[in-house]
């Protein structure tokens, strides 16, 4: 039985719901600021970050800097380099000379800072916030409620299921959860990948290598007209920028919506490096006669039907404007990741402002209430703040704002101008 949440005798400054990179970054430059009180409420046991895609080799794909603190605050204890120093292997990368750190080694660098923070409540799961006396009571399952002056929202995203797939019967895999499904799927005749991002890239790369011990037919089928790399020169890498933040947010609502549908290859496409690693391991394996595997893009997945143990999946080439089907045993939908407003905010929907499509108004202080400072967003808000919502490297950079907001005062530099080209009239 659960018991009755008690009464809140503390009130703290702000409480962070959920622990991802984003809202653990904003615990760790809110931990020598003797200002601030906060405390950081996760449902999970421990620090989790996409587990289900540590393959062998994968890595980030924004440099070691671009971790929870350095961007905001260089000399800060919870840096990258600093675990790297307490773990003995700060040699090691520097004569590895590769600026990408591994995703497992990420993972870690995430638990090593989230164990040294006073501020973090594993296992503790929200259930509703209320707004009581001009001031935020959130409420868990385990009983407890905590009272604050300000909110800062980090879910994070959930693994999205294109709608042909919801409620589908059978053994379908997100990609989230890929290695606990890995070796299962590997027994199967044939494996099809749906998806056109780094997930996709990877996982079809780790099953492609198998693909002769284990002798199932493999497929890639994407949506996008090509396998697209992922874009990162210079110039480009400015959108994330203060300027271009500026810039995105003052745009009509319409344009924005537009705009962040057309930038998907800045932060959704394959490392270039990865594109030619499978090209390089398919004509490797072509020596030997082609490769039990088929690529197809312009495909869009209209349709998934269970069919004799396995999946009949209707397709529709675009261009050609053609449907045709590919039938598959095993299924991994690398479909991405869509941010939903957490059901325990419903007390509150009338504190919180949205537009005309139904999501979060962010405003540019990545405030989403009728204060304009009282409850902040984390990512989601890809149709306000374009690529730099998701993006690592600018999880600092918010959270100096955020920080600004809740002091008042500046007390981590926040950039202004950084950008070489002017991006409006």
């Amino acid at each position: 039985m659960t018991a009755l949440p008690e009464t809140p005798t503390r009130t703290y400054d702000v409480v962070g719901i959920g622990l991802g990179p984003f809202n653990l970054g904003l615990a760790c430059l809110i931990e020598p600021i003797a200002a601030l009180d906060g405390v950081f409420l996760e449902s999970k046991p421990a620090f989790e970050w996409h587990s289900g895609m540590f393959l062998d080799g994968a890595h980030l794909q924004t440099p070691f800097l671009s971790d929870l603190v350095t961007l905001a605050d260089p000399t800060s204890p919870y840096s990258f380099l600093a675990y790297l120093k307490e773990r003995g292997r700060l040699y090691s990368f520097y004569i590895r000379e590769n600026f990408y750190p591994l995703r497992v080694e990420y993972d870690d660098y995430c638990r090593w800072a989230a164990s040294r923070l006073g501020s973090v409540r594993f296992k503790t799961t929200v259930t509703d916030v209320t707004y009581e006396d001009e001031l935020y009571v959130v409420r868990t399952r385990e009983g407890d409620a905590y009272r604050a002056r300000h909110l800062v929202l980090g879910t994070g995203t959930a693994p999205y299921v294109p709608e042909p797939c919801r409620g589908l019967d059978g053994d379908a895999v997100h990609s989230s959860r890929y290695l606990d499904h890995k070796h299962r799927l590997q027994t199967l005749e044939s494996i099809t990948v749906v998806g056109s991002g780094q997930s996709a890239a990877e996982i079809y790369r780790d099953l492609l290598g198998g693909i002769d011990v284990h002798g199932y037919q493999l497929n890639w089928v994407t949506r996008s007209p090509r396998f697209f790399p992922l874009e990162y020169t210079k110039l480009t890498l400015e959108m994330t920028s203060p300027e271009y933040i500026d810039y995105f947010h003052a745009l009509p609502e319409p344009t924005r919506y537009r705009l962040a549908r057309q930038q998907k290859p800045l932060f959704k496409g394959i490392d270039g490096a990865l594109v030619n690693e499978i090209f390089d391991l398919l004509y490797q394996k072509n020596l030997d006669g082609p490769p039990s595997t088929r690529l197809l893009a312009n495909s869009s997945l209209n349709g998934v039907h269970r069919e004799d143990g396995g999946y009949r999946l209707d397709l529709r080439q675009e261009e050609q404007e053609k449907d045709y089907e590919l039938r598959t045993q095993g299924l991994v939908l690398a479909t991405g990741y869509r941010y939903t407003e957490p059901g325990f905010l419903r007390p509150v929907r009338d504190r919180l402002r949205y537009d005309a499509h139904g999501n979060f108004d962010v405003a540019r202080n990545y405030a989403v209430d009728t204060t304009g400072r009282g409850v902040f967003l984390q990512n989601g808000g890809l149709h306000t703040h374009s690529v730099t919502s998701p993006d690592l490297g600018m999880g600092p950079y918010r959270n100096a704002y955020i920080i600004r907001e809740l002091l008042g005062s500046e007390y981590y530099p926040v950039e202004k101008s950084i950008a070489f080209q002017e991006f409006a009239a």
